[in-house]
C-alpha cells in the first residue's frame, strides 16, 4: 500500500471516529476565519451553565484543523433544558497569528430547550467583527 493510500485510509478512518463522537454529544462549535474562508485551529473554547449560584464551568476544547470542536459537552452528561455560554477565545488565537483583533473573546449565550438532540454553534471570525447562529 503506498504512503497516500495508507494517509487517505487513516484521514478517512479519523473523519469517522470524529462523527460517530459528534453524534453522541450534543454540542460541537466551528470557528471559520472570514479573511481568508479557512477554518481556524487551536482557538480555546470554554462551555458554562448559567445555574441560581452564576456560571458553572462545564468544559473546555480546542478546535482541530478543520476549525471544529465536535464534542464540547462533558461526556456521561444529561445536557438538560437552560442557558449556556459557549467563549471562544479569539484573542490567544489571533495574537498565535500575529493579528490584532478588536474582540478578546466572543462569548454566545443560547438556550437550549430539549427540542433537538444535537446544537452547533459556527463562528465566523475576522480581527473587527464576528457573526454566528444556530447551525446543525
Amino acid at each position: 500500500m503506498t504512503l497516500i493510500s495508507r494517509c487517505s485510509l487513516a484521514l478517512l478512518f479519523t473523519g469517522i471516529a470524529g462523527a460517530a463522537l459528534a453524534a453522541d454529544n450534543p454540542l460541537s462549535v466551528h470557528v471559520l476565519n472570514l479573511e481568508n474562508g479557512l477554518p481556524s485551529p487551536e482557538v480555546r473554547v470554554t462551555l458554562e451553565q448559567l445555574q441560581a449560584t452564576g456560571w458553572q464551568p462545564l468544559s473546555e476544547g480546542t478546535t482541530n484543523q478543520q476549525g471544529r470542536v465536535t464534542a464540547l459537552f462533558p461526556a456521561g452528561k444529561e445536557l438538560e433544558s437552560g442557558t449556556y455560554k459557549v467563549t471562544f477565545k479569539t484573542g490567544d488565537w489571533f495574537a498565535q497569528q500575529q493579528t490584532n483583533t478588536f474582540f478578546p473573546e466572543v462569548p454566545v449565550i443560547f438556550q437550549t430547550d430539549g427540542e433537538v438532540d444535537h446544537y452547533h454553534i459556527p463562528l465566523l471570525l475576522s480581527p473587527y467583527g464576528y457573526s454566528t447562529y444556530r447551525g446543525n
